[in-house]
């Protein structure tokens, strides 16, 4: 029995908590949730379900915990780093912002819609590590993060709606939180700044990765550029009475790039956070 009980230790200490969540990752950026399955789980990691379940009770605590992994390492990332992957996705994309975008007609030439780069739209100057370089770390982080895993998108939204007291709201709204504070909000005004970034990123972000995925359902033959040139032909050629303002930004969207746009975002409600401050 003393044998047997050493090698059962053994083994449950190779086969680690970490490396069933890695696994179970792996499988949902495969399968999706659907894919996730107890039998796939003991396949990939060459076990029985007995050593899985020594460490998770079910597959909702095995979701949980994989979505709680994967917050983990997108909420790592630096500032300075997110700061640098910004400014290298707004330089490759800079020739296509400057093509469709241009030719869309005079009721473009003017007005709030031309302020969507995300350098232009906070106006006072920020020092390196400021607090909105934080705020823009967290974003870009989670958003590559469900762009990067299609299912952490539905999972964010279920924790959120039914399990608040999970580690996973709470890791989001203290990244975020701990940098509006920073910002010098009133203590007041913590839980609704908070809350709308957020509520902002989270939903664009998986927005987006809606997106991508409606995409790639449509084949290979169908790449972005042909699906967004379609979309803004289709707008260009709706009633002038009843659109016009679509009609006027349909250019936009014909050249537009997702990640700037979302950044963009983020420094719309920035900017009248960081209005809304008392003076000092």
């Amino acid at each position: 029995m003393a044998t047997r009980t050493r090698r059962s230790q053994r083994r449950t200490e190779a086969l680690s908590r970490e490396r069933i969540v890695e696994a179970a990752i792996e499988l949902l950026d495969a399968a999706g949730e659907s894919g996730l399955t107890f039998r796939a789980l003991t396949e990939r990691l060459a076990t029985g379900p007995g050593a899985i379940y020594w460490h998770v009770a079910n597959k909702g605590e095995l979701l949980g915990a994989a979505t709680d992994a994967v917050v983990a390492a997108a909420l790592a990332i630096e500032p300075a780093e997110a700061a640098g992957l910004a400014e290298s996705a707004e330089a490759a994309e800079a020739p296509k912002a400057a093509g469709p975008a241009e030719s869309a007609g005079p009721a473009e030439s003017a007005g709030p819609a031309e302020a969507a780069g995300p350098a232009e739209a906070i106006e006072p100057a920020e020092s390196a590590g400021s607090p909105q370089d934080g705020i823009r770390a967290v974003a870009l982080g989670l958003f590559d993060a469900i762009e990067e895993h299609p299912w952490l998108a539905s999972q964010l939204m279920t924790q959120l709606s039914h399990s608040l007291w999970e580690t996973v709201a709470p890791r989001i709204f203290e990244s975020v939180g701990r940098q509006i504070r920073a910002l010098g909000v009133p203590e007041s005004s913590w839980f609704a700044a908070t809350s709308a970034l957020m509520h902002y990123i989270l939903g664009a972000a998986g927005q987006n990765a809606t997106n991508a995925a409606s995409a790639r359902t449509l084949g290979p033959e169908v790449d972005r550029a042909r699906f967004l040139d379609a979309a803004s032909t289709a707008w260009e050629q709706l009633d002038p009475d009843d659109y016009p303002f679509t009609r006027a930004v349909a250019g936009q969207l014909r050249g537009h790039d997702d990640r700037e746009q979302f950044l963009a975002g983020v420094d719309l409600i920035l900017s009248g956070i960081t209005a809304s401050l008392p003076a000092r």
